[in-house]
């Protein structure tokens, strides 16, 4: 069997009025996924368990077949994993997010306007970060030793404390006991009210609170004067004027996906987060020039790559971040393009490649093929925030038939009694379900 799985983040959502009470899903041309939905299955997965919030680290760890509460220690140790990053078991690993707060003597004072800094690039993004931790070096001395700042892709980076294993300030530390919350699930509201804060009174967990805290301080007097965000400004872009710290946790250990499923894997993703995934099951990155984040995305160079991995591993996976990040700018226009990019040059041409693997149930000689499609999570456009409702997947392909016919939707699934819950389930599901003559996944 051949397995293809493309993730179109974000994509799901709620009914919109600019769009006539339909979702994005509803509103986009998708004749692929129409097509598939004609044959397949359309049901929901509960990727959000009790206890997390809808993140794509907690989802898409689910999704790929994973408990995030068995595994899960974080967001930045997944995507630290991607960077290459040489860490200890005691380093504590943040994500370091390039923002634009509103200035002080705007109408927007106070309030985070932007977790991605105005789509900032990669190439303007670097020397933002590089001189930061120079600032943050020559300002706190004797604290810098102990940290690693990391440029990651476009507005995120990684930060890393290690003196939890052998600095001066051993075990004075406790990140686990502060709560810092994720920008893009602040937009529009007073960044302030969210800065990092100890859950307890114990000095460790109030020193952490004081170190992240000043760092961010720090980034609020320096970036803002950089030359790359005095050029974003001139040329009407939004500057990344501060660092945002949150997503802390420790590195994870995850078994391989080939000892879990028997099967090789690889993925294309232009996010570090899921490539950090990716790396800690085992999989390969596949690479992508043009891939990005947002609807500059070569949408069909992610088509050819996932095509081009069939002939090579068992499972190949496409995620494809560009409606999540449309609707984290109440963006309704761009994730229905998003979406309609993805059907025409993603899931078309995967579709049309794993037909030719053929179907066992009328050719017994035939290898098989198995395609399933969904988000990560919703992401509402009216919010600009993730939402942990159970999304819709839509599964095709070798043994796979329904009595009723839907199209691929969010109704539409949640008028089906399809539901598969824990989501990490989903997998399995997808994998093995109904094909009785495969053998069972190794011990």
């Amino acid at each position: 069997m051949k397995y293809a799985v493309i993730i179109a983040d974000g994509a799901a959502d709620k009914p919109l009025a600019e769009l006539g009470g339909q979702t994005p899903l509803q509103a986009a041309r998708t004749p692929n996924l129409d097509a598939l939905a004609a044959v397949g299955r359309v049901g929901t997965a509960v990727t959000t368990p009790p206890g997390f919030a809808a993140g794509s680290d907690v989802c898409s760890m689910c999704l790929l077949g994973y408990d995030p509460r068995k595994y899960h220690t974080g967001r930045a140790p997944l995507e630290a994993a991607a960077l290459g990053l040489e860490l200890r078991p005691k380093d504590w690993i943040f994500r370091v997010n390039l923002v634009t707060l509103g200035d002080e003597s705007s109408a927007d004072a106070g309030l985070m306007l932007d977790h991605s800094a105005g789509a900032i690039s990669s190439a303007e993004a670097r020397p933002l970060v590089q001189g930061l931790y120079d600032f943050w070096l020559a300002s706190e001395p004797a604290l810098c030793p102990d940290l690693r700042l990391t440029p990651g892709a476009a507005y995120r980076n990684i930060l890393v404390d290690s003196s939890a294993n052998d600095g001066p300030n051993l075990a004075q530390r406790d990140y686990g006991a502060v709560t810092a919350t994720p920008p893009h699930e602040i937009p529009r509201e007073p960044w302030r009210d969210y800065l990092p804060a100890a859950k307890s009174s114990s000095a460790p967990a109030a020193e952490a609170a004081r170190i992240m805290n000043r760092l961010m301080e720090l980034s609020r007097l320096y970036l803002p004067t950089h030359p790359t965000n005095l050029a974003r400004v001139a040329a009407g872009k939004r500057p990344a004027n501060a660092a945002w710290i949150w997503g802390q946790g420790v590195s994870p250990s995850l078994p391989s996906f080939a000892s879990r499923f028997g099967l090789s894997g690889a993925m294309t993703t232009a996010v570090d987060l899921l490539a950090g995934i990716s790396a800690l099951i085992g999989w390969e990155r596949l690479d992508v020039p043009g891939a990005t984040s947002y609807h500059d995305n070569d949408y069909a160079g992610q088509g050819r790559a996932t095509i081009d991995a069939l002939g090579r591993f068992d499972l190949v996976c496409c995620h494809v971040e560009a409606p999540d990040e449309a609707s984290h700018q109440g963006d309704a226009k761009t994730k229905v393009a998003a979406i309609e990019a993805i059907d025409h040059h993603v899931v078309g041409p995967v579709m049309a490649t794993l037909a030719r693997y053929g179907d066992p149930a009328v050719d017994r000689s035939a290898r098989g093929w198995r395609l399933l499609v969904l988000p990560d999570h919703y992401t509402l456009v009216s919010t600009r925030k993730h939402d942990d409702t159970p999304v819709p997947f839509l599964m095709a392909g070798a043994w796979v038939r329904s009595a009723v016919q839907r199209p691929y939707s969010e109704a539409a699934a949640d008028s089906s009694d399809l539901r598969v819950s824990p989501g990490d389930e989903l997998m399995e599901y997808f994998l093995r379900g109904g094909l009785a003559h495969v053998p069972a996944r190794p011990k």
